[in-house]
């Protein structure tokens, strides 16, 4: 069966799997999102802060100068860097996208996080202060943020705008104050932080949501550790999970297609991250079998509410303490304090 796409309220149709780029060199990028393309993926999600765009724009060009693809055939995500969360920065960081991706526009803009850094000049590396913290831009504007984001689409340079990591109170202050509602919103959601509050949330503001890291992404805390010295003392194996394992015996299915499954048939699109030419075919081939609604139920039951969270981005020092930090509740889960600050 073909991919399947969920359309958005600014009327684009978007498909419900994708490829996710964090963490990969630009040769492996490359060849994956050569391998995507050749499988029939046609959906692209980076980011300014991957630096996957550049090897990604290259992969597109070749094929559209080969006239192997249609630039409007393809649906690429990218997003506006944390160091670039400021008004008079939202045009340039886009443009600098753009550049690279060697495109006119994207299909999706992104407001990457909520908090807004402080950022090297040259680099766009978040800068820190003496004692390692972070930081911290306390005194940006996600309203005029947002205003200059709905001119990137006025303008043509964005087809749709979004935002990423937002939590129910920072998604409802755009929507009550905006010309063009979020898209998109882009959360960590999988099998073990399913979110349902902020999921229900959305679908009634018609806001489609985007999971990354939806097989748990089995490397993150390797990267963690080496690049921040920061480390989740239990790092969860949702891959590993007995459930995951009888339902794909049931299936005759992977375990990695039984979670992506069980996130898209809610409606979800996922972005699932691949440089395996067999895992980025599997992640594709996933609609020809359902779920039964008690299997459905069976993987709903995993939840583990903000313990299942890996990405808090505590890795950056600090970073609790800027006032749209999203994840409060992260810090203290049922009486019981999850992190030292």
């Amino acid at each position: 069966m073909g991919m399947k796409t969920i359309k958005l309220n600014s009327g684009q149709e978007m498909p419900l799997v994708g490829l996710g780029t964090w963490r990969a060199q630009a040769d492996e990028i490359e060849r994956a999102v050569n391998t995507a393309l050749q499988e029939g993926y046609r959906h692209i999600d980076t980011a300014f802060n991957y630096n996957t765009e550049e090897p990604i724009g290259r992969v597109i060009q070749k094929w559209i100068e080969e006239g192997r693809l249609k630039r409007e055939e393809l649906f690429i995500t990218t997003k506006l860097p944390n160091v670039g969360n400021r008004p008079r920065d939202v045009e340039r960081y886009l443009r600098m996208s753009l550049d690279r991706l060697q495109t006119s526009y994207v299909d999706l803009y992104l407001v990457h996080m909520p908090f807004s850094l402080m950022g090297h000049p040259d680099t766009h590396a978040p800068l820190t202060n003496e004692d390692g913290t972070i930081q911290l831009d306390v005194h940006n504007d996600i309203i005029g943020t947002w205003s200059k984001m709905e001119t990137q689409v006025e303008e043509g340079r964005v087809r749709s705008i979004g935002l990423s990591n937002f939590n129910i109170a920072q998604i409802e202050k755009i929507c009550l104050s905006c010309k063009i509602k979020p898209a998109v919103l882009q959360i960590e959601h999988h099998a073990y932080l399913q979110q349902p509050e902020l999921i229900d949330r959305c679908k009634q503001l018609g806001v489609t949501v985007t999971a990354y890291s939806p097989l748990g992404s089995p490397g993150a805390n390797q990267h963690f550790s080496t690049k921040y010295n920061y480390k989740l003392e239990e790092f969860p194996d949702i891959l590993g999970h007995p459930i995951a394992k009888k339902l794909s015996e049931k299936y005759a299915k992977t375990p990695g297609q039984i979670l992506l499954r069980h996130i898209v048939q809610k409606g979800i699109v996922v972005i699932p991250k691949s440089l395996n030419p067999k895992r980025i075919k599997d992640n594709i081939d996933i609609f020809n079998f359902e779920l039964i609604e008690d299997d459905m139920q069976l993987m709903n039951k995993l939840d583990k509410g903000e313990k299942g969270r890996i990405f808090d981005f505590l890795f950056f020092k600090g970073v609790e303490k800027h006032p749209d930090y999203p994840f409060r509740q992260r810090l203290t889960v049922d009486g019981e304090k999850l992190f030292q600050l």
